[in-house]
């Protein structure tokens, strides 16, 4: 095995799970994110002598993903997938589990654009010029997808002061 099979090999035995909730929170499907994971390391490989910095493999690796997921959009339009669980995660608290899965459940009423924008500006917490760079499109769709997203979830979630009325608010 040669250095940059050894450098890959490294980086997909680190990076995979993050990688595969990444695909799994952008496609919305099991198969259909390790499909996408799958690809997208495939990419990453025979790009691997030309990235420069191997520090910004993980950065470079969620672009490519992304722009993967983005190209299926383009062939095959959209489609959606329901799910009952989510990818293992490391959770100590079932505060915190109840909340993902409730925040999934919520993605998965939207679209794959925007779910994608709300998953690259609050999940992965990057601006939105480099959000548009990811996706391929240029900033004020970036915007009105963020915009639109967070609309729709605002009709499904109830407002702050209902949770707070029905005692599921948590005092702090």
């Amino acid at each position: 095995m040669d250095e940059r099979d050894e450098e890959f090999t490294a980086f997909v035995a680190a990076r995979s799970g993050p990688l595969l909730r990444y695909a799994y929170l952008l496609t919305g499907d099991h198969a259909a994110a390790e499909d996408l994971l799958q690809s997208t390391l495939v990419k990453v490989y025979l790009s691997w002598h030309k990235i420069a910095d191997h520090r910004s493999v993980d950065a470079y690796t969620r672009t490519a993903m992304t722009r993967t997921n983005i190209s299926v959009w383009r062939k095959v339009g959209r489609r959606e997938y329901a799910t009952e669980t989510t990818p293992d995660q490391a959770v100590d608290d079932r505060h915190d589990i109840d909340e993902r899965d409730g925040m999934w459940a919520l993605l998965q009423t939207l679209g794959s654009r925007q779910r994608t924008a709300l998953v690259l500006r609050f999940y992965e917490d990057l601006p939105e010029a480099e959000i548009a760079d990811v996706m391929g499109c240029s900033l004020g769709t970036v915007k009105s997808q963020i915009s639109r997203g967070l609309a729709n979830l605002r009709k499904v979630v109830p407002a702050r002061d209902e949770v707070w009325e029905r005692g599921l608010g948590h005092a702090g």
